[in-house]
């Protein structure tokens, strides 16, 4: 489970993203850096249960993301993210598709699917979805899915059809999204319950079968 030292060094850090603080508070960021390594490993070793592409052997270091911006190209020069970010990557090696979760004060999440895909891999979703979009229907119009990610088809979707689509296609909907990512939202409560890695991996679990999807699209 999440720590309440770490939700308050998150906190902090939103009122004191400089340097300086950070390097003088980094004992506490190592804290809540560990504690969030910890609850990687619990989620890890329940979600490996459930989905086999997800290597259960895996660092959980290397799942929790690193606190500092890339600031090069950003208007905002903050040095540091306000939040610890947790990604679970599965099955196909090149994308950046599989489960994720955001811990963050007041704003928390537990998420999967594929963000924003880019073009080469965008073209061979729409393919599955052209050939076989009736699969993905009826994972996005399960009731247990919509219960938990209502908003999945209203995510960023192109104003016109995908070149080579027609408008009266029966998937178009599904064909003009350029996301295909599930979240649902999480409290501070819900993380920091004993239980928290169990909850988290059942909002997983029903991402699984998009997931599946996704991944036979791109192999």
């Amino acid at each position: 489970m999440i720590e309440a030292q770490t939700f308050d060094f998150l906190n902090k850090l939103v009122q004191n993203n400089d340097r300086d603080w950070f390097l003088e508070h980094k004992t506490e960021y190592e804290q809540a850096q560990k504690n969030v390594i910890s609850f990687a490993g619990e989620i890890l070793k329940l979600l490996a249960q459930i989905d086999p592409s997800v290597n259960a052997d895996l660092d959980p270091k290397k799942c929790v993301l690193r606190i500092y911006r890339d600031i090069r190209f950003s208007k905002d020069k903050t040095p540091y993210k306000n939040n610890f970010g947790i990604n679970f990557k599965t099955g196909y090696a090149d994308a950046d598709l599989g489960y994720y979760v955001h811990v963050q004060p007041d704003h928390s999440f537990v998420g999967g699917g594929y963000w924003m895909p880019p073009g080469d891999q965008l073209k061979k979703i729409r393919q599955e979805i052209d050939y076989n979009g009736a699969n993905l229907k009826s994972i996005i119009t399960d009731a247990s899915f919509i219960n938990d990610f209502s908003k999945f088809d209203q995510q960023d979707q192109l104003k016109n059809n995908p070149k080579g689509y027609e408008p009266d296609h029966e998937f178009i909907n599904l064909l003009k999204l350029k996301s295909f990512a599930a979240t649902h939202p999480l409290s501070n409560q819900d993380l920091m319950h004993k239980n928290s890695a169990q909850k988290i991996v059942g909002y997983l679990r029903k991402i699984l079968p998009l997931n599946n999807f996704l991944n036979q699209a791109l192999h």
